[in-house]
């Protein structure tokens, strides 16, 4: 498919081909699946007609992504640092769904983009709560202990980041009959919340107000690390079930 929309393709009529560009909402989060989702859905829609590449796409959400990271290690947390980190970071998760959605528009991605996109994803998720630990190290009053939570959460993100990617992999190499059916619930959507990546980024607004923020973000790790621990059994039996359908050997390390 060309990169430019047929001649006379109105941006209207892009919007309406979304639904088809979309993934499976399936255990994604309220505000992911209803808020970034759609905003992702216009910044495509826009690219899509604009000419831009995904990879385009993706730069953008790492510019915009790394910026309010750099911001919440080296400026000081008052109010305007956390509104601007917070517009920072909620803009490049927009700029993170777009850029699949421009992908399947164009007529589907590439394995580069692909591999370019989980990048930039790792690298965010490895530097987000480092830069708090930053932060909090050269910023903050609280005792000492606190700089444990930063680096619990850098922990506790990378791992469920790489167990879901691989989660993703496995179901495919099992093939992708075998993908758990069923329609995304909207009220697992809203009980995931504390868990939800565009949540974290709305709480950096509070960055400024640290009697608020602190607390808050403690509760978010707290709430992560209580899903991490409830998941990873029923992640494991899901593997194990993977392995059993696709026959006997297939439950060992490869």
């Amino acid at each position: 498919m060309s990169s430019f929309p047929a001649k006379g393709t109105r941006f209207t009529e892009t919007l309406e081909r979304l639904p088809s560009a979309q993934k499976s909402a399936k255990g994604a989060p309220a505000y992911s699946r209803f808020v970034n989702r759609r905003a992702g859905g216009y910044l495509a829609a826009a690219a899509y007609h604009l000419g831009r590449t995904p990879n385009q796409v993706s730069a953008i959400s790492a510019a915009f992504t790394f910026t309010g990271i750099a911001v919440i290690a080296l400026a000081p947390p008052v109010p305007v640092t956390g509104f601007a980190v917070c517009l920072a970071l909620v803009a490049g998760y927009a700029f993170d769904a777009a850029d699949g959605q421009l992908a399947r528009l164009r007529g589907g991605g590439s394995l580069a983009g692909e591999w370019l996109d989980h990048v930039i994803d790792a690298l965010k998720i490895a530097t987000l709560h480092l830069s708090v630990l930053v932060s909090a190290y050269r910023f903050s009053d609280l005792p000492k202990g606190f700089l444990l939570v930063p680096i619990g959460f850098s922990v506790v993100a990378s791992v469920q980041f790489f167990a879901l990617i691989l989660n993703e992999q496995l179901r495919h190499r099992a093939g992708a009959a075998r993908l758990p059916g069923g329609k995304p619930s909207p009220v697992r959507s809203l009980l995931v919340v504390p868990t939800d990546y565009g949540v974290l980024c709305l709480g950096f607004a509070l960055l400024g107000f640290p009697a608020v923020f602190e607390p808050l973000y403690g509760l978010l790790f707290a709430a992560n690390a209580a899903f991490l621990a409830a998941a990873l059994p029923k992640w494991y039996r899901d593997a194990r079930g993977l392995a059993r359908q696709n026959g006997p050997g297939q439950e060992g390390p490869a």
